[in-house]
């Protein structure tokens, strides 16, 4: 089978470029043909011709070409002819999108219609209903789905994406131009790694019967023999609000005993200077991040896992079976779960053992075949149309 998969950046950044090259490794393996589409940048880890990717726009910079960004954003002409080239030479049977809003945009979907390719969608942010793609408010530190029904006024009256009016009016006339054109109706399946999310995205209005639930895949399990763990927590994952670690650092603060190993990347990095007890080590993906968990005090290494008890996270999480769950915000019942696995050594390894049961059911192979299903059901649609 011949998969297009589309994703903005084409390089390890984050949890949605984990997921896309390790499951393309993957179906390369089985003898499937993965093509990329994204956007041009030097650290691009794939081999498509730099002629078919789009031009890279870094929000970052400030200069003249920043005067056209907010029309791009919203819809990519360049996308658009670009991916047209791809489909033409590269025939695609399925195209599995990823993150690809503001630098990509929707503008794609369009020519995957017009070519009659089925698309599948992996959800690894709510951006389908959430112009702040979070249902999270950064002025607030809260939990945010003002914008059901599809009012995205009130992205605006609220200023919810990074406090800016012209963002978050640019994030609302976005939402409302892809809900009015009936974008996402193109999109043949969605994939959500959570039932949360599911749940989530169908009260926004999306359909039902469009919906698979596909839990997240652990590229590569490790084997029974025995980790070395040393005396340390460790978080890795973005770092930012909505991600909890103002709830970490204030945790921090107050265990000076016990030290803090953080890796990611995100806006928050310069907080992290300010605690004499953490030690930051930047972005770590592939192997490097697999040493650092099996050092740590995560479930795929036999490794205990605390969570909060919000979203997806209490479906991964048996909690006192085989991790353990706080109550997001509160950085007290973070301390008291951090301390009770710390001190308790005989819980922990009990702990572990249940973790390494669990992980089996999250392999690669299995969600090689469940994904093969999903492309070939997405397909055999589209052909009885």
């Amino acid at each position: 089978m011949k998969i297009l998969m589309v994703n903005k950046f084409l390089y390890p950044n984050g949890g949605s470029e984990t997921y896309m090259f390790q499951l393309s490794d993957y179906l390369m393996k089985q003898g499937n043909e993965v093509e990329f589409f994204g956007m041009f940048d030097e650290r691009n880890i794939v081999d498509t011709d730099p002629e078919l990717l789009v031009n890279n726009m870094d929000f970052h910079k400030r200069s003249i070409k920043h005067l056209v960004y907010p029309f791009k954003i919203i819809y990519s002409r360049e996308a658009r002819i670009k991916v047209k080239q791809v489909i033409e030479r590269f025939k695609p049977d399925v195209v599995h999108l990823n993150n690809y809003n503001f630098q990509i945009t929707p503008s794609i979907i369009y020519e995957f219609r017009k070519y009659g390719i089925p698309v599948v969608q992996t959800i690894h942010d709510p951006a389908i209903v959430c112009p702040a793609h979070s249902l999270y408010n950064f002025q607030t530190g809260e939990i945010c789905e003002k914008c059901k029904g599809r009012k995205y006024i009130n992205c605006i009256k609220t200023k919810c994406i990074h406090g800016s009016i012209v963002r978050s009016i640019l994030g609302a006339f976005e939402g409302f131009l892809y809900y009015k054109l009936k974008t996402y109706d193109y999109v043949n399946t969605f994939i959500c790694p959570s039932q949360f999310i599911a749940d989530k995205i169908i009260e926004f209005g999306v359909d039902r019967d469009k919906i698979k639930v596909l839990h997240n895949f652990i590229g590569k399990i490790p084997g029974n023999k025995q980790v070395n763990k040393k005396d340390h927590v460790l978080y890795f994952g973005r770092l930012s609000r909505e991600k909890g670690i103002n709830t970490l650092l204030k945790t921090i603060d107050k265990l000076k005993n016990i030290k803090f190993i953080v890796a990611g990347g995100g806006p928050l990095e310069v907080e992290l200077t300010k605690h004499p007890n953490l030690e930051y080590v930047g972005f770590k993906c592939g192997e490097e991040l697999t040493k650092l968990i099996q050092d740590s005090l995560s479930q795929a290494l036999g490794i205990p896992v605390i969570g909060a008890k919000i979203g997806g996270i209490p479906e991964l999480i048996e909690d006192g079976v085989d991790g353990l769950l706080f109550q997001p915000g509160n950085d007290l019942d973070l301390l008291e779960k951090i301390k009770y696995l710390y001190n308790n050594r005989d819980i922990l390894n009990q702990f572990s053992f249940k973790c390494r049961e669990k992980v089996r059911r999250f392999s690669i192979d299995l969600y090689y075949d469940k994904i093969m299903n999903i492309y070939n059901e997405a397909i055999h649609r589209k052909e009885g149309r």
